[in-house]
Formats: C-alpha cells, structure tokens, sequence
C-alpha cells in the first residue's frame, strides 16, 4: 500500500521554481469506476431536467458537455488500446440521444476505459496532444475529464456535486504535480482545470495543460507559467 499523499510529499527544484510535488498512488481502473459511479450518482435525479442550458460557465450546454465527455472517454481508450503514435479518433457521441442513454453510455464507457487500463501493461503508451501516456495517465484524464466536466454540468443544472478528496488528490498527484498542496484537493483541481481561483494565486488562462506523459518524464516546471 502507498502512503497516504500528505505523507511523502516533498520538493523538487526545477529550472526556474521550487515547487511542491505531492507524489501518491497511481490513479487505476478502479478509481475510473469509483468516478464514473459518483458522477452518475450526482447527474441521474437531473435526468428530465433542461439539459439544452449552458453547463456552468461553458459555451456548451449540459447535454453537449455530457456528449463531450462520453467522446472522450472513447477517444483515451481507443489511443491506449491502439497503443497510437499519433491521436487516433474515437468519434462523436450522438448528443440527441435521452439524458438517461447518455448516462448509462457514460458510466459504461469509463467502465470500458478502465478494463483497458487494467488490461495494459504499466509500459503501453498511446498519444494525446500533449504527450504519449501510460496506463495511469489515461486513467487520470478520464477521471479529470468526469469531475470536472459533472462539475460544469451540475453548476449549470443547480446541483450539488462534491467528489471524494482522495480521488481529487490522486487526479492532481498525476496530471498537475506541480500544483499547489496547500488548498482543497477539489478546489485546486478545479484550479488546475482552469475554473476558478485558487486562494490568492489567479485564475489560469483557457490554454492550461496536463501532464499526459508519464510522471517520471516530468521535469520539475510548471509548464502553465
């Protein structure tokens, strides 16, 4: 078992900045399924809500968002199963489909997704844009990509969503190591996401990136500055 990530924190001085590396447990497949149940657990008592409004502060609206995530959910686990060199498409989820087909695709995509991770050596790669991932890494941006995305939604749907903090800290741990350990876990990846302000520490521009590569290849900057 892995130390808790409060436990094993410590720093890492890059080119230009000391920054705080949380390190913590790899995110699995089975935190794909644990995020996939609370989304959907938050989302389905909205199921004959007004969809077609804007998801939070989003251009799209609810049902395009939820679309949005299903696409990508398809689009991680195509490119890990193809082990791709370049993205590869996992095509475009027929938004005019009920909000109730959609949240059983969602939460059945992410279970696919996870089988791949589970299945896939810890050396498989496939691209994303910002990088060739791993296992791991593909698990951590689906995961990213539901909780913030069900977060977009339930802002625009007037729910309330509030996920497990140790998912949170892992999603962060992978793909933003080098944001900061001194706040909320889902405030910071809501940060780290480009959604809000952190403290005292602005809110990020719309080009915000992840760590897609493996955390190892990481080089100890924060790319977003």
């Amino acid at each position: 078992m892995v130390a808790p990530l409060s436990a094993i924190s410590v720093y890492v001085r890059g080119s230009s900045v000391t920054t705080l590396v949380r390190l913590a447990a790899v995110v699995t497949a089975e935190d794909l399924r644990l995020v996939a149940q609370v989304c959907c657990r938050a989302l389905q008592p909205y199921a004959e809500a007004d969809w077609e409004g804007p998801a939070g502060e989003l251009e799209w609206s609810c049902r395009e968002t939820l679309a949005h995530m299903l696409s990508a959910l398809a689009f991680y686990a195509v490119n890990l199963v193809r082990r791709s060199i370049e993205p590869r498409s996992g095509g475009q989820t027929n938004d005019t489909l009920p909000i109730e087909v959609l949240l059983d695709a969602f939460e059945g995509r992410a279970v696919v997704l996870a089988a791949l991770v589970d299945a896939a050596p810890g050396d498989a790669r496939g691209a994303h844009e910002y990088g060739r991932s791993d296992p791991a890494g593909f698990a951590a941006m689906g995961c990213d990509e539901m909780l913030v995305h069900t977060a977009d939604i339930a802002a625009g749907l007037g729910a309330a969503f509030d996920p497990p903090r140790d998912l949170c800290e892992r999603v962060l741990a992978r793909l933003f190591p080098w944001a900061p350990a001194d706040h909320d876990a889902w405030a910071t990846l809501l940060w780290a996401n480009g959604r809000a302000p952190l403290g005292d520490r602005a809110r990020l521009e719309p080009d915000w990136v992840w760590l897609s590569v493996p955390l190892e290849e990481w080089n100890g900057e924060d790319p977003n500055r």
